[in-house]
């Protein structure tokens, strides 16, 4: 072909075999061209600013994306308001148990201080008022760790367990103490006063008003008008009123069989059915009754037989 051949385009006719031939020059030839591109051209740039519109649909607006903000701020908000009260509930079940051990500590200290008082604990030993003394040197002086929540509670259910087992300990020493000083302060022994000496003694004697030879079922202690009789034990007044012979009379039932009498009283101190402690003042001396003078006549009964009350005076203390 030569170049300034043209090149043909021939359309035939389906219905009657007729056919047109376009002769296609440079111009049209570049015109074609140019449509072919331009129609390409339109379609790329129909389908980015598709693609561009579908995009910006998909975007949040700003409104959107403050809503959708606010949203995940107030789910953290909820998140932590439930952290804090999971952590206050803990917090107060702790507080809790920690006023619960206060008291029973309270307590310890009340049955440490009764030991104390019972003389079974020295008292410049244990000072139950003030916190045990402690101390030691810092490891490096490094800061130590906090405790957290589960090993707090842990130290809390160790520290239980030991006051429980402290708190049986003490009960059972706190029973032996008290049966101790129930059975001393029933233990008869000592004399029935202050000052004072023995003037006439336990057994067979002269009677001081007819001189004959009678029996006499206790011992005289002889003092001063007015001065303290106290009781040899702890016990029951079964007596505490005059009787023929004795004058003014105190009696009192220490248990198991024993009682213990004081005659010739110038006044009496307690009443029938009070509870005296060993070295209650129980009368004062005098000379009522069948006496010669002030003293107190002493009797010791066991299981209704008269005893010799020396021995119980002279009885070492336990």
């Amino acid at each position: 072909m030569k170049p300034k051949d043209d090149m043909n385009v021939i359309f035939v006719g389906k219905r009657h075999g007729q056919s047109r031939a376009i002769p296609l020059n440079g111009p049209l030839l570049c015109g074609l061209v140019f449509l072919v591109l331009a129609t390409l051209a339109a379609a790329g740039w129909a389908g980015y600013q598709v693609a561009i519109s579908q995009f910006e649909a998909r975007q949040p607006t700003e409104s959107e994306l403050v809503a959708g903000w606010n949203e995940r701020l107030q789910d953290q908000k909820d998140e932590v308001a439930r952290v804090r009260e999971n952590v206050q509930q803990q917090i107060d079940a702790l507080t809790l148990r920690l006023g619960q051990i206060q008291g029973r500590l309270l307590r310890l200290d009340a049955l440490g201080q009764r030991f104390v008082e019972t003389g079974m604990v020295a008292s410049d030993e244990f000072n139950f008022d003030k916190p045990a003394a402690v101390g030691g040197p810092e490891e490096d002086a490094l800061p130590g760790d906090s405790y957290t929540a589960p090993e707090l509670t842990d130290m809390i259910n160790q520290l239980e367990q030991q006051i429980n087992d402290r708190e049986k300990q003490l009960r059972l020493l706190d029973k032996v103490a008290s049966r101790k000083k129930l059975e001393d302060e029933l233990y008869v022994q000592g004399r029935p006063i202050t000052w004072g000496w023995l003037s006439s003694k336990y057994g067979y004697r002269s009677d001081p008003f007819t001189g004959k030879r009678t029996w006499h079922a206790g011992v005289d202690l002889a003092g001063k008008e007015g001065s303290d009789i106290i009781a040899v034990a702890a016990g029951v007044v079964t007596w505490a009123d005059e009787r023929y012979g004795y004058g003014n009379l105190v009696e009192i039932d220490h248990g198991d069989g024993l009682v213990t009498r004081y005659a010739h009283a110038k006044a009496i101190k307690v009443k029938v059915g009070d509870v005296v402690q060993k070295s209650q003042v129980v009368a004062l001396m005098g000379s009522t009754g069948r006496s010669t003078g002030p003293h107190v006549h002493f009797e010791v009964i066991r299981n209704g037989k008269s005893e010799n009350p020396v021995k119980y005076i002279q009885r070492a203390s336990r």
